[in-house]
């Protein structure tokens, strides 16, 4: 086989993701790394001479009759974005652009926007890098406006499957997105912005050579697309100028009507007495709500068996701070209720038993979420690169707030009958508009349950699903996150018909049929998105 230059073939014919829950059978011959075919500094002959080999990509696929999906970090504990055809490895396409007020639309820069507030950025780089990028390597001195609890996955990795962190009123990482460049057919790539928020000119969608849509429908759709759309070989984002988050972590907080009225109606001020500082005041807003649950020691109104509280105030950015230090101990997660999970693991390795992790966790939790604790950074400082170890599992669960106390009630009446090996961890974020985003309530909070990778737990999982049926609590789950249970019924229960229906006849509209079987694969199967 010949193959273009920027191209090569990965000898694989089985892949496991970074969480090791699980592994697929490849196609022999089907994977490919993909590298930029050019030396760095020529970034425009690289970007299109890459857009042309994600269309030999796919026009290669169609003559074998394969399938194919892009792969960046393996971050997702759900089959999602992988398919039984060959995966095609994105982590070198690293090109960081600046543009210029040319490249933006006449309606873009007439709301007082700027090149400053955008960077464009090619599918494989990481959430790591563009932190570094904006915040330190050339000087930007920008933000992120929202970031996971970890940031190893790459920028299309984050966004096709819905990372959301806990931005109140921030949203989503995909919500900063403003454009998406996709390699939609072998002959064939798109620009899709929104109608009512465009951001390009011509002079970039020429640059591109693709051809625009700007249409609402279509980019909701594909913003939230697990890789379903095609390529995604371009992201445009929105950033802010750099700012600092303070973060302030307390134990041992009564689980009352206090604390309900905050998780319940965002009414955090009801919770001033334990905050350093009010939702709102001079110079500072709140940014990260959190509540973490032990489930295996929980009661109303006992401090004793209470809740652990973690917020974050954005800040404007100053030097005179202190950096945060590296993680102490063996927690090496963003994520520490996930991290304490991993060290359990560690310590018990394959003696491990369900017997033994409730113990264990309530024995480490005040290590991994230490009281009092304040740190200053920004939001790549503090949300920190991540390392697999172990075999975890994690499932999220969105909500509408309003339900937030009545889950914990629930979810811990369940864990006293099926001893669930984990934690529980509630985070607050901002209703998005993408058509199949998760954290689709106006007010969602998403509710995780990390804990072992067993069984078990899946057993667990899906007592808490069955039961948020039963008394009719609407939920969704998180795509790249564990969720065995999804199917098509589900899914136009959680989303509604409309917004289902919308989602496909947007994938019809960019993809021609031969061209979908290339993007089609056992989840969509499964729950009725092919």
């Amino acid at each position: 086989m010949t193959l273009p230059e920027g191209l090569s073939l990965i000898p694989i014919t089985s892949w496991q993701n970074g969480h090791q829950n699980f592994s697929v059978n490849l196609t022999k011959d089907a994977s490919f790394n993909m590298r930029l075919p050019f030396a760095f500094s020529e970034q425009e002959k690289n970007y299109h001479a890459t857009t042309k080999n994600f269309q030999w990509l796919i026009q290669h696929a169609i003559d074998n009759n394969v399938s194919l999906r892009a792969m960046g970090n393996g971050w997702s504990f759900s089959d999602v974005a992988v398919c039984n055809g060959g995966i095609v490895d994105t982590r070198e396409l690293r090109t960081f652009f600046t543009i210029g007020n040319s490249f933006l639309s006449p309606q873009y820069l007439a709301i007082g926007k700027t090149a400053k507030d955008l960077v464009f950025s090619q599918c494989g780089m990481s959430i790591l890098q563009l932190n570094k990028e904006l915040e330190e390597e050339n000087g930007w001195l920008r933000c992120l406006r929202a970031s996971g609890a970890s940031n190893g996955q790459t920028i299309a990795g984050a966004t096709s499957t819905g990372t959301h962190g806990a931005g109140i009123h921030a949203g989503a990482v995909h919500d900063a997105i403003v454009g998406l460049h996709i390699i939609t057919g072998a002959n064939r790539h798109v620009w899709l912005e929104r109608a009512t928020y465009p951001v390009a000119s011509q002079a970039f969608t020429d640059w591109l050579g693709a051809e625009v849509f700007r249409d609402d429908d279509l980019f909701n759709a594909a913003v939230v697309s697990f890789g379903s759309f095609g390529f995604i070989h371009g992201v445009m984002l929105e950033t802010e100028p750099i700012y600092l988050l303070e973060k302030y972590t307390a134990a041992n907080i009564p689980f009352n009507d206090k604390l309900k009225q905050a998780i319940n109606e965002w009414k955090f001020e009801a919770l001033n007495d334990l905050l350093p500082f009010p939702p709102e005041s001079p110079g500072r807003s709140l940014y990260h709500f959190e509540v973490v649950v032990n489930p295996h020691r929980f009661a109303t109104d006992d401090a004793d068996k209470g809740v652990f509280l973690k917020a974050m105030y954005k800040t404007p950015h100053r030097t005179d701070y202190t950096k945060p230090a590296p993680p102490a101990g063996n927690f090496q997660y963003g994520d520490e209720l996930l991290g304490l999970i991993q060290t359990i693991l560690d310590n018990i390795g394959k003696k491990l038993t369900q017997k033994l992790v409730p113990p264990l966790v309530t024995k480490l939790f005040p290590l991994a979420f230490a009281s009092n604790e304040q740190v200053t950074g920004t939001i790549g400082e503090t949300f920190t690169n991540t390392k697999f170890r172990g075999k975890a599992a994690s499932a999220a669960i969105a909500i509408d707030t309003a339900d937030s106390s009545r889950a914990i009630e629930e979810i811990v009446a369940l864990n006293a009958k099926i001893p669930f090996a984990g934690g529980l961890a509630l985070r607050f974020v901002k209703g998005t508009n993408a058509t199949l985003g998760f954290t689709r309530f106006e007010k969602t909070c998403v509710l995780e349950m990390d804990g072992v990778e067993s069984a078990s737990s899946r057993k667990f999982f899906n007592a808490v699903w069955e039961r948020f049926e039963a008394i009719g609590l609407p939920y969704t789950l998180h795509w790249g996150k564990i969720n065995f249970n999804l199917n098509e019924t589900r899914i136009r229960q959680m989303y509604g018909d409309t917004a289902v229906n919308k989602w496909l006849t947007a994938r019809n509209k960019l993809l021609d049929e031969v061209t979908q079987k290339v993007f089609t694969n056992e989840f969509m199967i499964r729950t009725g998105l092919s």
